[in-house]
């Protein structure tokens, strides 16, 4: 048992006195889920709304529901609705849970102990105290804080992707209910001209190799029109799962047709820059290699001793006066000097590190990819706008007029009509190739990687 100097002890008042201030730290009222908000916001233009309520009658959903959905819409029903994401929010509460309790001292220890024989008693009273954990407090609140805070990054990202996944699944299910209407329009066409080479044939005005070719053509029309309409339904329930809806919530209507494109497309400008600075991905790691660099200057200044308790303790003793004194026990370097626990410590400071850069690399090549992918969408679908759909209906149009003037026969009109529904198809499916490039570089932007594990196309 040693005895505490006077400075000793009045450095541990002060030290106790902090101790049941910062004790008062508490929980937030919404555990961060107001900055999660935020940083979403800034990056799909929607806000972030969470209640505790498991009900998915919102009435601001039902509001949404009743009218033709846009995309803009069903992203904002999405944040609202998901429970996916409102389970991913649970983690904010641990993290929050443990930046306060880093913030908090271990409870004092309180040891009693008696001891009779030969008609004497000696009882042993004492009361300890986290000298280590008092002296690291300070740091063990700010490694926490940080990782909460990366903790609101990596929830945010999750509400990013959810919207880039949203509107993914929002173009693919206008696009393909749009293909669907226009395989139906084909099927028709094949069959009108399956129909009419069976009339000629019969009569024997048409070989049995062109009503042969004709036949083939409808049966492939059906198949084609039997895998647009799955298509388009497998493409609304991935839309109905991203929104969380159920019941009667899943008859919204969707729009007959994509958006138009825009008038010019977006110029790359400091793409590479801004994603560095907005990328919630980069952003966390930053947050990763802060923690852990506080976390290697912990383990460096705990590694020779981690536990330094002191205390008051007393003692009586029969037929003699109390005793009263001050204990401190502390941990003996003898068999382990904390070399091994600063290595792991540097370890994972360098992993942290070398994440980090990878992240960055990822990061700017994703988006140089994504502007890539979005500019060679952009051109192909305005090219199909503006010539190819334009030319086919010029072609049709001269096959019409040469169809009523005799010239040209029925065949050749039904042939026309396909072959224009093809190109409008594939102009269809030009324009959702452009719509969900254009979400793919916003979120490389923004959000954070483009991987996409929820099969959208």
């Amino acid at each position: 048992m040693l005895r505490l100097h006077t400075p000793l002890l009045s450095r541990t008042a002060v030290g106790l006195g902090a101790v049941f201030l910062v004790g008062c730290a508490s929980l937030s009222s919404d555990g961060g889920l107001s900055d999660v908000s935020s940083l979403t916001k800034n990056r799909v233009g929607q806000a972030v709304q969470f209640t505790k309520d498991a009900s998915s009658n919102d009435p601001k959903v039902q509001e949404l529901l009743s009218q033709p959905l846009t995309v803009e819409s069903a992203v904002q029903i999405a944040l609202l609705n998901s429970s996916a994401l409102k389970a991913s929010f649970a983690e904010l509460g641990v993290a929050e849970a443990d930046f306060v309790q880093a913030g908090r001292m271990r409870n004092p220890g309180f040891s009693f102990s008696r001891v009779r024989g030969g008609g004497d008693a000696e009882i042993n009273r004492s009361v300890t105290f986290d000298i280590a954990g008092l002296l690291t407090l300070p740091m063990r609140t700010r490694i926490e804080k940080g990782r909460f805070e990366q903790a609101k990054l990596l929830a945010a990202a999750q509400a990013v992707q959810l919207a880039a996944d949203t509107r993914r699944a929002y173009f693919t299910a206008v696009a393909a209910a749009q293909s669907a209407a226009f395989a139906e329009q084909v099927r028709g066409a094949a069959e009108a001209s399956s129909d009419l080479a069976e009339s000629m044939s019969k009569v024997g005005n048409w070989s049995k190799l062109d009503q042969a070719r004709e036949r083939a053509f409808y049966q492939d029309a059906v198949t084609q029109l039997a895998r647009t309409r799955h298509e388009a339904i497998a493409s609304r329930e991935q839309l109905i799962r991203l929104l969380g809806l159920w019941g009667k919530q899943q008859e919204f209507v969707l729009p007959d047709r994509l958006p138009e494109l825009p008038a010019q497309p977006q110029e790359m400008n400091n793409a590479e820059a801004q994603a560095l600075s907005q990328r919630l991905d980069v952003l966390a790691a930053r947050r990763e290699t802060e923690a852990t660099a506080s976390a290697l200057g912990l383990t460096k200044a705990t590694a020779f001793v981690n536990v330094f308790d002191a205390g008051y303790t007393n003692k009586s003793s029969t037929g003699l006066p109390r005793e009263n004194g001050y204990e401190v026990s502390l941990e003996l370097p003898i068999f382990d000097w904390g070399g091994a626990k600063v290595a792991r410590a540097e370890a994972l400071y360098m992993q942290s590190v070398h994440r980090t850069t990878d992240t960055a690399v990822r990061a700017r090549s994703e988006v140089r990819e994504a502007y890539s992918a979005y500019r060679t969408t952009y051109d192909i679908a305005r090219h199909y706008r503006d010539d190819v759909v334009p030319l086919r209906k010029k072609i049709s149009d001269e096959v019409l007029l040469r169809y009523n003037g005799m010239l040209a026969s029925v065949f050749e009109l039904l042939a026309d009509s396909r072959e224009q529904l093809n190109s409008v198809n594939t102009a269809i499916e030009t324009q959702r190739d452009f719509w969900i490039a254009e979400t793919k570089l916003q979120s490389a932007i923004n959000g954070g990687s483009n991987t996409d594990t929820r099969n959208i196309p």
